[in-house]
């Protein structure tokens, strides 16, 4: 009995949360489909110097996974959706944890997908008081497509960024899709915003330049991304190359 618990102990370890940094955690979900590109999906789990946690791009949820959060950040506080494409575990984390608040990128209030789900801010340019120590966040908008909020923790000065800067490792794509993905710009370490998305900033790329200035200056040293490779060094200029565009 004991082994099959250390088994199951180390199946935990290797599934749930991966420290990235001093109270800052990773937690790899599940692929999802997204127009036929199979998308893999990440959360980043923070713990408040005010207590409690802070939860962006929930992924999938099991009672491992609560547990597992609950006892390494603490209670989960806020619930952060970054776009109004990153919602589809919401729902199952707020279940969860119902005295949590949630944040909702602007777009994503009043879909049909959420009309389930209590939303209980729209972000904006400024942090919520609750989180705001400990993280800062500007709307990268001018897309007629979506808004899309990207954050930075400062204490460990880590971007963290989701649909707009993507990194998928060379490896790992192949065959037909594999082809299109290095077509629109996100495979390899140069990765970048898929072309089609960065069409969208057409008529707005003066509200992007503006929200790109509080980025770079933030003056990140590691990055968080949602789908692709993340970085622990040299995180600024990986954001300026990846950026270029705008």
């Amino acid at each position: 009995q004991r082994c099959h618990d250390l088994a199951n102990q180390q199946i935990r370890i290797t599934m749930v949360l991966k420290e990235f940094g001093t109270n800052i955690w990773i937690l790899e979900g599940p692929s999802v489909s997204f127009f036929g590109f199979p998308y893999p999906t990440r959360s980043v789990v923070v713990k408040l110097k005010g207590g409690g946690s802070w939860v962006w791009s929930p992924t999938e949820l099991d009672e491992d996974i609560a547990k597992e959060v609950e006892e390494t950040a603490g209670p989960v506080r806020h619930l952060v959706a970054p776009n109004k494409i990153h919602h589809l575990f919401l729902k199952k984390w707020s279940d969860r944890f119902p005295d949590a608040r949630i944040h909702a990128a602007p777009g994503l209030q009043g879909r049909k997908v959420v009309e389930n789900v209590k939303i209980d801010a729209v972000l904006d340019d400024e942090a919520d008081p609750a989180y705001a120590d400990d993280i800062d966040q500007v709307v990268f908008g001018g897309s007629c497509f979506m808004d899309e909020v990207v954050f930075f923790h400062k204490p460990t000065k880590t971007a963290i960024i989701t649909d707009l800067l993507q990194r998928f490792p060379e490896g790992q794509v192949e065959g037909f899709t594999g082809r299109l993905m290095k077509l629109d710009g996100v495979v390899g370490e140069n990765g970048s915003c898929p072309r089609d998305f960065r069409l969208t900033f057409m008529f707005g790329k003066a509200k992007a330049r503006e929200a790109l200035a509080r980025i770079n200056a933030w003056d990140a040293k590691r990055l968080i991304i949602a789908h692709g490779e993340c970085a622990t060094e040299s995180a600024a200029d990986i954001i300026k190359r990846a950026f270029y565009w705008v």
